[in-house]
């Protein structure tokens, strides 16, 4: 049994005999007694129990054990009410009792209806909808919202734990296994402690045993006017601890929210809840701006702390359930509700920050379901997609105001104020505030104000805004100008700024309405901006600290130039303007580093200064034999190599060999055959000669010559040996005429050989070059098997008598001789 407060009993109709007296005599002062269960029953013995506990002396009330599943809570209210429930203000009637706990018929079905799990088969939510129709109806049928008996674990359980109840006193079911004034956690959301606790099933009382959280003069009071003990409690306590309140002027009244009371002095008053304990609230300022608030029920509800004082300026705050009202005598008391503004001004340090005090309340409702609130040094302005953020008196603020606050196109800042000693700017959903002395303050719209930043941001001048953005040109576009430059937009080309020398050419055009348009991207430009580069619509613009501005236009001439790297790369910047009219409907332009060449056929394409484009100039640029370049140079070739294309040839060069051209056609395709300048025959080192016997041509390599005709084609000659033999002879125009084939080399020994017209050259590191002649001499040969014969090479050349009748050539392994009587022989050695 514990040793505290006041002992009393519950029954039901399982007591029907209840010695009263007895139950006196052994301590107990209060009983409840059950009245009825659902709204299909009564207890037979409520008449006698409830008048035999009060004959005998004993505050006494009636609970209703609920049944939530079964029908409303207002139909059980009252049920309750109709069948003993009542209650009346005469100091010995507790208020009545609704019993919540476990479902007694869990899991069965009576007569038809199934009673559901322990939770009555109801949601928390259901559960929690039904306390409050029964509590409501109640209080609606007594005066009194009734007592909710209930067991913790299974309230937590099936109710959630909810906040919201802490009007209605708490009966809590606990049963400790040994001795203890402890009776364990209370639904700690609607509770801080209990008024009654039920702490055995099993005597020493009658039915179940109780004791009463407080005095007998404390549950007298709870059946007079249900006063919570703890509420006395706590508020006499305050009251002793502070003099300063005078004189009690009032009785403590109850039935606040949340079951809380007040009670009335002199200097203030003392506000309780079960949540809250007891509070000073002292006449003054801040008691006055809680009462306009609506006291306890408005959105500060019951006081946590009592009044502070002592703060910069002689200023005092009181914290309260839902944030802290704040006062000072330069600026009045002003709410400050928990959220997103309160957090931000502490951050800013409270009233000792940059945000000083409030001066007024914060007002919620703002478009997107903002709010703002006023501090001495500017408006916080929130939002949910936004957060809080500071807008300080001033241009920043006018200019935001002009536009119409949160409600305009610029809407809520995003950013607090970023301020220099001659400038600030303000980051906006739509856009951002710049200002500056000599400009004031102007706004920039939406992706106007982004690329804005982003220019500054990237060191380009363009100052600060000079004005509001101007719209209706050409296309749908806007412009606004800054101290040092224009930024442009249109739906087709987004924003760009134009700065400097660049600004400077672009309206010698006529701006968007002129040659170029609109820009199309932003200016990219070297470390001290005296070499710059940007696109329009029409093409783009680069100049360097020694080329005035020229235009690229925007098509193949503009894509080759980004191709090669524009200023930076290897054709340096424009030092003209485009030029038409070419051969062929062919352009060009002059850089600092050579030229861009189009033409329909070939496209654009570079021409560096250098030996390649020298050696073009002289075949007389593209009208000469090789036409337009049909690429660009492209290096890295063997023996530090380069070549280009053009539309009749290619023109190679390397350190040792210069610039020559090799045109298409049969003397490339032969080289090519040979593995390019990597293979047999390298690097051209002359031109396509012509004009020689039967309309030939030849063109020299540096490991080789290739030789044309009309008959035989062209072919190279790679051999040194067999090239020098043959030159012996007299070239094209000697005994062998022109090669018909190339040379093959890999023979027996090392060997090689190569036709011509009129025969053929041997070779081999032993035998040396030897021609061989059609005739018998080389048919005997061939039928010995070449130079993979007892014959092997030959070591001579054939030689004949004057008449022709005999003849005879040397080889390694013999001789052959002929005559034209006799045939040829052959004498092996």
């Amino acid at each position: 049994m514990p040793t505290f407060g006041i002992q009393g009993l519950d029954v039901s109709g399982h007591q029907p005999s209840v010695d009263w007296q007895q139950q006196w005599n052994m301590g107990s002062r209060f009983a409840y007694v059950k009245a009825s269960e659902g709204n299909y029953y009564t207890n037979p013995s409520y008449s006698s129990q409830y008048q035999g506990s009060r004959n005998v002396g004993m505050i006494r009330g009636a609970y209703h054990f609920a049944i939530p599943n079964w029908s409303s809570g207002a139909d059980q209210a009252r049920y309750f009410v109709q069948n003993g429930g009542g209650w009346s203000a005469d100091g010995y009637t507790m208020p009545p009792v609704l019993d919540f706990e476990f479902n007694p018929y869990e899991g069965r079905t009576i007569n038809g209806f199934y009673f559901g799990n322990t939770c009555y088969g109801m949601s928390p939510a259901q559960l929690g909808s039904w306390v409050r129709d029964f509590g409501n109806t109640m209080l609606s049928l007594t005066g009194r919202h009734p007592v909710i008996y209930t067991n913790t674990s299974w309230w937590n359980q099936c109710l959630g734990n909810p906040a919201g109840f802490g009007d209605y006193p708490l009966w809590v079911a606990a049963y400790p296994s040994s001795p203890t004034n402890n009776a364990g956690p209370v639904p700690t959301a609607s509770w801080s402690t209990y008024s009654i606790w039920q702490y055995s099933s099993t005597g020493p009382f009658a039915g179940d045993s109780n004791v009463w959280n407080g005095d007998y003069a404390g549950l007298k009071a709870f059946a007079s006017s249900g006063i919570p003990p703890e509420a006395t409690r706590a508020i006499d306590a305050l009251r002793s601890s502070t003099p300063s309140l005078g004189a009690q002027a009032a009785d403590t009244v109850c039935g606040l929210r949340n079951g809380g009371c007040f009670r009335a002095y002199q200097g203030g008053i003392v506000m309780w809840s079960p949540a809250t304990g007891a509070q000073l609230s002292l006449s003054g300022p801040v008691r006055d701006a809680w009462a306009r608030s609506g006291y306890e029920n408005g959105q500060m509800g019951y006081p946590v702390s009592g009044l502070v004082c002592g703060l910069k300026g002689n200023g005092c705050f009181q914290n309260y359930e839902g944030g802290s009202i704040m006062w000072s005598p330069a600026t009045g008391a002003s709410l400050v509700p928990f959220g997103a503004i309160r957090e931000y001004w502490a951050a800013k340090g409270y009233e000792n920050g940059g945000l000083g005090y409030p001066l007024s309340n914060q007002t919620c409702g703002l478009k997107n379901g903002g709010c703002f609130q006023l501090f001495q040094a500017g408006s916080v302005l929130w939002s949910p997609s936004t957060g809080a953020h500071l807008v300080t008196p001033g241009p920043l603020l006018e200019a935001w105001s002009r536009a119409g606050y949160e409600n305009g196109l610029l809407g809520y800042p995003t950013a607090d104020s970023a301020c220099t000693a001659a400038d600030c700017t303000q980051d906006f959903t739509g856009g951002v505030i710049g200002w500056t002395a000599a400009a004031g303050a102007w706004r920039v719209y939406m992706g106007m104000g982004g690329v804005w930043k982003a220019a500054r941001s990237n060191g380009e001048p363009i100052g600060f805004p000079l004005g509001n953005e101007v719209c209706g040109i050409r296309n749908g576009g806007c412009y606004q100008l800054f101290q040092g430059g224009t930024l442009l937009f249109s739906p087709a080309t987004g924003a760009f700024t134009v700065t400097g020398r660049m600004l400077s050419y672009w309206q010698s055009t006529g701006f968007e309405s002129g040659r170029l348009g609109y820009p199309t991207s932003p200016a990219s430009c070297s470390a001290t901006r005296s070499d710059c580069r940007q696109s329009f619509e029409k093409g783009v613009v680069g100049f360097s600290a020694t080329t005035s501005p020229e235009t690229v236009p925007a098509g193949p001439m503009a894509a080759a130039w980004g191709q090669a790297g524009y200023g930076p790369g290897a054709l340096g910047y424009p030092t003209s303007g485009q030029v038409c009219g070419l051969k062929d409907g062919g352009c060009f332009q002059m850089f600092v580093k050579g030229a861009l060449m189009y033409s329909p056929l070939t496209g654009a394409q570079t021409s560096l200064l250098g030996p390649i484009r020298d050696l073009w100039q002289k075949s007389g640029f593209e009208g000469g034999y090789l036409g337009y370049p049909a690429s660009g140079v492209i290096c890295g070739l063997v023996d530090g190599g380069c070549f280009q294309n053009y539309s009749s040839g290619t023109v190679m060069w390397s350190p040792n060999s210069g610039a020559n051209a090799i045109m298409f056609g049969p003397f490339r395709d032969a080289w090519v055959s040979t593995g390019y300048e990597g293979g047999q025959l390298g690097y051209p080192v002359s031109a396509q000669i012509c004009g020689l016997q039967n309309n030939g041509c030849f063109q020299n390599f540096a490991k080789g010559t290739v030789m044309y005709s009309p008959a035989t084609g062209a072919q190279a000659m790679t051999s040194t040996p067999i090239r020098e033999r043959w030159a012996a002879t007299g070239f094209e125009s000697g005994t062998l005429g022109y090669p018909a084939s190339f040379a093959l080399c890999g023979l027996r020994n090392g060997g090689c050989f190569q036709n011509f017209e009129k025969g053929s050259i041997m070779w081999s590191p032993a035998s040396g070059a030897h021609l061989m002649v059609p005739g018998p001499i080389q048919q005997s040969w061939a039928g010995q098997g070449f130079e993979a014969g007892a014959l092997a090479y030959p070591i001579s050349s054939q030689t004949c008598t004057a008449d022709k009748t005999s003849c005879s050539q040397n080889f390694q392994g013999g001789s052959i001789s002929w005559t034209a009587s006799g045939g040829a022989k052959i004498r092996l050695t």
